[in-house]
C-alpha cells in the first residue's frame, strides 16, 4: 500500500459521481422472494394451424353487431397472415420472432404501415383492424405477448371478454370479494389488470401468483409512468381471493418506490469507491456491525464512512488506496466536513448549489475516530485479516468535544419550547375550527344534487355529474373552476386535530403515535378499589421500550371519536399494513387508530400527511416566531412541550422519564425548557437571606380578621352568571364589567341570563348607532364579545361533555405481574 502524503501535483480533481439511488429496493427484494411465472415455450391453441384457428374463433363473438363481427375477423386474418411471414412451428414462436414485443406502442402503426403498402387499404382501416385482431388472438389464447406490450393496449371488451371466455368462475369469485364496489370503475381497473395477467401469463385467475402482480405494476410504474400510490386494488382483490402466501405483502402500494432494506453491499457499491480492496474492507466492517444496530442508524453509519469520508478523499485526492493520512490530507478533510454543500433549483429550473456551515461536524469525526479504534482493537484478535488496515487515528480528542454542540443545541430547543408553548391553545382552537368548517363543507356537498351549485360558510362551489371513480364524487369546483378536494380537506382537518390532541395528552414521538392500534387501548384494575382506569399502550419504537399511559378524560373523547370513525360496517377496525420508515420493512396489519379509506382501500394515516396538515394549520393561525416570520411546528416540538408542561406542573421528573420512554433521566431534563438551574437556586437563596434580615413580624401568623377576609374573598366570587376566577387580594381590573373578564367561569345553568344580557348589548348598540352616541358604542362592542366568548366556552363544554362514545376496548389474556396487579382488555 502506499500513503498519500498530499494531493497528485498537477492532477484534475474529477467530477464526483453520482449517488445511486435505492429507491425500489423493496420491489427487488419481493420479486426475489416471490418471482413471476415463465411463459411456456408452447401449448395446445399456439399450436393450431390458421383454418383452426380461424374456426374456432368465429364462434367466440360477443357483440351482436355483424359490422363489428367482420371487423374483428378481417384483424385476425391480417395478423395471423402476417405472423405465418416469420420463422416457427408455433404462433408464440412467430410472435416472438416478430419482435412485436418491443415495439410497445409503435407495434400497431409500424404494421399497419407495412400492411397498407402491400393491399393498397388504408392505413387507418388496417391499423383498427390489427388492433382489434391482436387483441382478440390473444385473448382467445393464440400466443401470449409479453405484459410490457400488453400493458401499452387498451380495449374496452378486453376484461368482459377473459371473464366470460377464459375463467368465468374465477372472475365470479371476484365479484364476489369486490362487494359494492363491483362495477364501478375501480373494479373495472382492477377487472383489466386481472385480465393481462390472465392474457399474459396463461391460467386461470386463481393461478395468478405475488410475483405476476410484481411484474405488472413494476411495468405500469416504470413504463406507463403511473403513480406508485395508485392502480394496486387489483392486487387487494387477489390477495382476498386466498390466491397469496402467508407472508405475501400485505399490498403493493408505493411498493416500487420504496427503498426496502439493502445489502451492505448496495449502502456501499452506491457511492462509487474506486478502490476494490478499501471497498471491500468497508462491506466486511459494516457486516461485522451490522447485527447490532438498527437499520437507519446502520445505514446512516455506512453514508458517513463510505460517502462523507472516504468517497470525499477519493474525489479531492484520486488514486488514494490507504487509511493512513497524512496531515495535511487529514486537515484538508476536517475543514470540509465543517461545511455542507446545498442543492436547490431556481425559479428557472436551474441547480444551484450553495454551502452552509454543518451543525455536527464532531459527530462524524467521532464516527471516523470510531472506525480507526475498532479496526486497532479487531487486528489483535483476526490479525490476518484486519492488521492490514490499521493506521493513526487521524482524530484527535479536540476534534469530538461536545459540550458546546449540547449546550448550542440546548439553547435552540429551549427557546423553541418557551416560544411555542404559549402558542399552543391557538393552534388547538384553529385546528378544531378548521376540522368544524371542513365537516360543514363536506355535509353540504354531500347533500347537494349531482350538478347543482351550493353555497357554504360563504363559499360557492358546483357539484360534478359523475365521479371518474363510479363512487360518491370527492371533489367541487369553486367560482373559479378550481377542484376542491373537500373530502380529503376534511380527513386530513380531522386527522390533524386528532394528532395535535394525542401528542398533547401524551408526548409520544409520531411513529409511535401512527403505530397505535385498536389493541393498544387497555384497561387496568386497581387492586386497592377495584376500579377499573382506562390506558394507552406505547409500542416500542426508538429505545425498543415498551410503556403504558394513564388515558386522560380528554385524551378518551379523542380515542373514542377516532374508534367510531375508523369502525367499519361489522364494528371492527379494519387491518391495515404501514410501512416502517425507519426500519424499511413492512409491519404486520393491526387495526391502525389512524387510516382513512380511499378508492376501497384503506390506507394508514402518512407522517407526510400530518405534516402537511399541520402546516396548512398554523398558516390558518397566523401565528408568527420573534422574527415576524409564520411560526413552524414539527411533531416533536409537542413532546418538548408536553415534559416541560408536566415537569412545571410538579410531576416529579423520573416519572415523566418513565412517561416519555427515555432511558436516561438527562434526556428528559434537556426536553424541559425552564430558566438555569443556577439562576433558580441563587434567587431562592436571594429570598431566604433577605426573609432573614427583614423584621420577623412580616411573616408572622394570619389574624383572625385576615384569615375571615381570605375566606370570604371566595365567597365573594359569586356572580349572577358564574364565578370569579380573580387570585386573593386583587383588584378587579375591568371595574366589575365581568363579562368582559377573561377570569370570569361561565355557569352552563345560568345560560338563559347570559342570553339576555347579549341580546340587551345588541339592542343598545344599535340605539347607539341610531342616535349617533358613537362614544359609547365601542365600549359596548367589547362587552358583546365578551359576552358571545362566554357563550361559546359554555358551548364548548356542553359539547365535549355530551360527546362521550363507548371505546369497545379489546382485551388480550390476562397478565399479572409481580405484585400481583392484573391487566385486562377487551376484545
Amino acid at each position: 500500500m502506499t500513503t498519500m502524503s498530499s494531493a497528485v501535483a498537477g492532477h484534475l480533481t474529477p467530477v464526483r459521481p453520482t449517488t445511486a439511488s435505492l429507491m425500489g429496493g423493496s420491489h427487488r427484494a419481493l420479486t426475489l422472494q416471490f418471482p413471476p411465472r415463465p411463459v411456456p415455450e408452447s401449448w395446445e391453441r399456439c399450436a393450431e394451424s390458421f383454418e383452426q384457428v380461424i374456426d374456432r374463433l368465429i364462434p367466440l363473438t360477443w357483440s351482436d353487431s355483424y359490422k363489428s363481427r367482420e371487423h374483428r375477423m378481417r384483424g385476425v386474418r391480417r395478423v395471423l397472415r402476417w405472423l405465418e411471414t416469420f420463422d416457427g412451428q408455433t404462433w408464440q414462436e412467430r410472435w416472438l420472432g416478430s419482435g412485436s414485443d418491443a415495439l410497445r406502442r409503435d407495434w400497431s402503426d409500424r404494421v399497419a404501415d407495412q400492411m397498407s403498402t402491400q393491399s393498397g387499404v388504408g392505413r387507418r382501416t388496417v391499423r383498427n383492424e390489427i388492433q382489434c385482431g391482436s387483441i382478440f388472438l390473444a385473448i382467445a389464447d393464440v400466443y401470449r405477448p409479453r405484459l410490457e406490450w400488453l400493458a401499452t393496449r387498451w380495449s374496452p371488451f378486453l376484461a368482459d371478454a377473459v371473464a366470460q371466455r377464459r375463467d368465468p368462475d374465477g372472475f365470479a369469485a371476484l365479484k364476489e370479494v369486490a362487494g359494492e364496489l363491483w362495477g364501478t370503475p375501480v373494479w373495472r381497473k382492477a377487472a383489466y389488470q386481472i385480465a393481462l395477467l390472465v392474457i399474459g401469463k396463461g391460467g386461470s385467475v386463481r393461478e395468478i401468483t405475488v410475483g405476476d402482480c410484481l411484474q405488472l405494476r413494476h411495468i405500469e410504474v416504470n413504463v406507463l409512468r403511473q403513480a406508485p400510490t395508485s392502480r394496486t386494488f387489483f392486487y387487494t382483490l387477489l390477495k382476498e381471493l386466498g390466491n397469496f402466501p402467508l407472508d405475501a405483502p400485505a399490498t403493493l402500494r408505493a411498493v416500487t418506490a420504496y427503498a426496502g432494506q439493502s445489502s451492505t453491499e448496495e449502502l456501499v457499491d452506491r457511492y462509487h469507491v474506486r478502490c476494490q480492496p478499501v471497498r471491500d474492507m468497508f462491506v466486511a466492517y459494516l457486516n461485522e456491525r451490522r447485527p447490532a444496530l438498527d437499520y437507519n442508524t446502520f445505514e446512516d453509519l455506512s453514508r458517513s464512512l463510505v460517502a462523507r469520508f472516504w468517497a470525499d478523499l477519493e474525489h479531492h485526492h484520486p488514486g488514494i488506496d490507504s487509511l493512513h493520512l497524512s496531515p495535511e490530507i487529514a486537515a484538508a478533510w476536517k475543514e470540509r466536513i465543517r461545511t455542507k454543500t446545498i442543492r436547490r433549483r431556481t425559479l428557472d429550473g436551474q441547480l444551484a448549489e450553495s454551502t452552509a456551515p454543518r451543525l455536527n461536524p464532531s459527530s462524524l469525526m467521532a464516527t471516523v475516530r470510531a472506525f480507526y479504534l475498532d479496526l486497532a482493537t479487531w487486528a489483535a484478535d483476526e490479525p490476518t485479516r484486519w492488521a492490514q488496515w490499521v493506521a493513526p487515528c487521524p482524530i484527535k480528542d479536540s476534534d469530538v468535544v461536545f459540550n458546546k454542540h449540547h449546550k448550542r443545541v440546548k439553547a435552540r430547543a429551549d427557546q423553541r419550547t418557551r416560544e411555542r408553548m404559549p402558542t399552543l391553545p391557538v393552534v388547538l382552537r384553529t385546528a378544531e375550527l378548521r376540522l368544524r368548517q371542513a365537516q360543514e363543507r363536506l355535509a353540504a356537498f354531500r347533500d347537494a344534487p349531482l350538478g347543482e351549485r351550493f353555497t357554504v360558510l360563504g363559499e360557492a362551489f358546483t357539484k360534478p355529474k359523475r365521479s371518474h371513480s363510479g363512487l360518491e364524487p370527492t371533489l367541487a369546483l369553486d367560482v373559479g373552476g378550481r377542484r376542491r378536494y373537500l373530502v380529503a380537506d376534511e380527513n386530513r382537518a380531522f386527522w390533524v386535530w386528532a394528532a395535535i390532541e394525542f401528542f398533547r395528552h401524551t408526548g409520544s414521538r409520531i411513529e409511535e403515535m401512527l403505530e397505535t392500534s385498536h389493541h393498544s387501548i387497555v384497561q387496568y384494575t386497581l387492586p386497592t378499589t377495584g376500579e377499573v382506569v382506562p390506558l394507552l399502550q406505547i409500542a416500542p419504537s426508538k429505545t425498543d421500550e415498551e410503556r403504558l399511559l394513564l388515558v386522560s378524560p380528554e385524551l378518551a373523547d379523542v380515542l373514542s371519536t377516532m374508534v367510531t370513525r375508523v369502525r367499519g360496517a361489522d364494528g371492527a377496525v379494519p387491518l391495515v399494513s404501514a410501512y416502517d420508515s425507519g426500519e424499511r420493512v413492512w409491519n404486520p396489519p393491526l387495526p391502525l387508530l389512524f387510516q382513512w379509506s380511499s378508492a376501497g382501500q384503506n390506507r394508514p394515516v402518512s407522517a407526510q400527511t400530518i405534516r402537511k396538515g399541520l402546516g396548512e394549520t398554523l398558516a390558518a393561525s397566523g401565528l408568527t416566531d420573534s422574527a415576524g416570520n409564520p411560526l413552524g411546528y414539527q411533531p416533536h416540538d409537542f413532546r418538548r412541550i408536553f415534559v416541560t408542561d408536566a415537569i412545571l406542573s410538579g410531576l416529579p421528573p423520573h416519572i415523566a422519564q418513565v412517561i416519555c420512554g427515555h432511558k436516561s433521566i438527562s434526556t428528559t431534563m434537556g426536553y424541559k425548557a425552564t430558566y438555569p438551574t443556577e439562576a433558580i437556586e441563587a434567587h431562592r437563596a436571594f429570598i431566604a437571606r433577605r426573609r432573614a434580615q427583614r423584621p420577623s413580624e412580616e411573616y408572622r401568623t394570619p389574624t383572625s380578621e385576615e384569615w375571615d377576609a381570605f375566606l370570604g374573598h371566595f365567597e365573594r366570587r359569586k356572580l349572577s352568571v358564574g364565578i370569579c376566577a380573580r387570585a386573593f387580594g386583587t383588584a378587579c381590573i375591568h371595574e366589575h364589567a365581568c363579562v368582559r373578564c377573561s377570569l370570569l367561569r361561565p355557569d352552563p345553568a345560568q345560560r338563559p341570563r347570559l342570553i339576555e344580557i347579549r341580546d340587551n348589548l345588541q339592542a343598545r348598540i344599535t340605539e347607539a348607532e341610531r342616535e349617533g352616541w358613537l362614544g359609547e358604542i365601542e365600549g359596548l362592542r367589547v362587552s358583546l364579545a365578551g359576552a358571545q366568548d362566554k357563550l361559546a366556552q359554555m358551548d364548548a363544554e356542553v359539547t365535549r361533555r355530551g360527546r362521550a362514545v363507548s371505546l369497545g376496548m379489546p382485551t388480550f389474556p390476562q397478565i399479572a405481574d409481580d405484585s400481583g396487579l392484573t391487566l385486562r382488555t377487551t376484545q
